[in-house]
């Protein structure tokens, strides 16, 4: 069950893909009646054709479809299926001689066009019709109807009314159609906007490399390599305060205690009343009691 499954999934996956590809084609040109500059088929005759487009970037199987020029029987022309030759490439043609005998080859109907007659491309399911083309009754003999261009980026085409010189295998568009390479050059024929555009988009990019590397590696690598600000040194009226203590005392304890007061008041763990001003106190110790510096003998 599960095979059948996946047999049957395949297949509708497969036919899906198939119904996509072929809907990328267009009649691009129809010639009912060639007169005595029209091309020549395999058997060296002047026949009606038809010329079919693929307007995708795919290549496009389109054997097994048909061809008519009767709505009430769309499977009046089928093309091989089994001829590896019906598969067309991106944006190319192909020829369909209407000679009125499709045993004649791949590439031929089993129907003669007509002046007035309507051209009908069908899907491979026998039912869809891809794409159709009407050929004017009025239209001169050795005179083709053509579906022209009108946005070669986006694929849209459009029938021309009037009669046109064919042209088989060559890309019908309007002549007025500019593409944007050729606007380009139209606007600017040296390359200079280009240049520069180009130029500024690659110096712009290198800025921001080098904002986004600045920011996230080389600041903070700076900042961590920064060497710790130093203490803040005492001002004038602490200096002056420990110069005159200086002064007044030789004491070893007055060393120490004016060393200890610096200390605390460079750290900011003593505030003294009056600002700039460090109080010492005048304590007795043992700092100097050369009793203890004697050596301890045993008795």
């Amino acid at each position: 069950m599960r095979k059948f499954l996946t047999t049957a999934f395949l297949l509708l996956l497969g036919w899906t893909l198939s119904a996509q590809n072929v809907s990328d084609l267009i009649i691009a040109e129809v010639v009912a009646e060639p007169d005595s500059t029209g091309i020549l088929d395999d058997y060296g005759r002047q026949l009606g054709w038809v010329e079919l487009y693929n307007k995708s970037t795919g290549t496009v199987n389109y054997g097994g479809c048909y061809l008519t020029d009767d709505r009430a029987c769309l499977r009046k022309s089928l093309i091989p299926k089994s001829d590896l030759r019906t598969k067309l490439g991106p944006r190319q043609t192909v020829m369909l001689f209407c000679s009125g005998n499709g045993a004649d080859g791949t590439f031929y109907a089993g129907f003669t066009l007509q002046p007035g007659s309507t051209v009908y491309l069908v899907s491979n399911d026998g039912r869809t019709i891809i794409d159709s083309l009407a050929i004017p009754a009025g239209l001169p003999k050795g005179k083709s109807i053509q579906k022209h261009a009108t946005d070669l980026r986006q694929q849209h085409w459009e029938a021309e009314p009037e009669p046109c010189t064919p042209s088989p295998a060559i890309l019908n568009s309007k002549s007025d159609i500019v593409s944007g390479g050729e606007l380009m050059k139209e606007r600017d024929p040296h390359g200079w906007i280009l240049s520069i555009t180009s130029v500024s988009v690659v110096f712009a990019a290198l800025a921001i490399l080098w904002f986004l590397f600045w920011l996230l590696f080389d600041r903070p690598a700076k900042k961590a390599a920064e060497p710790k600000k130093a203490k803040a040194e005492p001002d004038a009226e602490v200096a002056a305060a420990i110069a005159l203590a200086l002064d007044m005392e030789q004491d070893g304890d007055v060393y120490a205690a004016i060393a200890t007061a610096v200390h605390l008041y460079l750290n900011d763990t003593v505030h003294d009343v009056e600002p700039g001003i460090v109080t010492i106190r005048r304590t007795e110790t043992a700092w100097n009691n050369k009793a203890l510096n004697f050596r301890k003998l045993p008795r």
